[in-house]
């Protein structure tokens, strides 16, 4: 038995689920329609090209969260988890969560998209374990702020590590995907990486290491 870590976006998904919750409030009418896509595509587009400032990025992101009445808030990410979320999942990335848990194999998807977004999508793809970026509370409201390290880059390491300490468990036996370059850092820290339909700077530097490489989008 082992341990396997799954990325999000773009890996057990055939999209990014942050990117797309920012869309689905602008259509929703939570946040300045115009103003909000255009500010979420830059800091996508960031993402993407590995220049992005997580701290400036979480605090547009997790502002719609402070702003708007939990009730309100759960009953769009309902919504959003079916209309949006539910055709996103790659069939293919199924099987090898499947295929994973039929070894006895502890399954962990470990994100930097938010814990209040993607907590219902790990729940869809029957993962329990979730390490993601937490946004902060106070009583049953997010303030807006982010709980902790952000599960990015680096912060994936340095929470997946407390995890491990928590959970007694180590990275001698761990296989982690991602498509993302992003995710260099904890792909070189486990045992096994496997990338994942990979971006083209992720894609070199798997090919220059002879990491495995799968294609599960449709």
């Amino acid at each position: 038995m082992g341990l396997a870590l799954f990325d999000l976006d773009n890996t057990l998904l055939n999209g990014d689920s942050d990117y797309a919750w920012g869309q689905f409030l602008a259509r929703a009418g939570a946040v300045d329609r115009e103003v909000y896509e255009r500010t979420n595509l830059r800091f996508y587009d960031e993402y993407h090209a590995g220049t992005l400032d997580i701290h400036a990025f979480l605090a547009f992101a997790l502002e719609p969260l402070a702003r708007h009445p939990p009730a309100q808030l759960l009953a769009w990410r309902e919504a959003f988890v079916t209309s949006c979320i539910e055709p996103m999942i790659k069939p293919a990335a199924r099987a090898v969560l499947a295929a994973h848990a039929s070894a006895g194999d502890t399954l962990v998807i470990i994100t930097a998209t938010n814990s209040f977004v993607t907590r219902p999508i790990a729940d869809l793809l029957g993962v329990q374990a979730l390490i993601a970026t937490e946004p902060e509370r106070e009583g049953d409201r997010f303030t807006g702020n982010v709980s902790g390290v952000p599960c990015f880059r680096e912060g994936k390491l340095v929470r997946l590590r407390a995890w491990l300490e928590a959970h007694r468990l180590d990275l001698q036996d761990s296989t982690f995907y991602s498509d993302s370059h992003n995710d260099i850092p904890l792909l070189e820290a486990v045992s096994q990486p496997v990338v994942v339909d990979a971006d083209p700077v992720l894609a070199a530097h798997a090919r220059a290491r002879n990491w495995p490489a799968l294609r599960l989008a449709r």
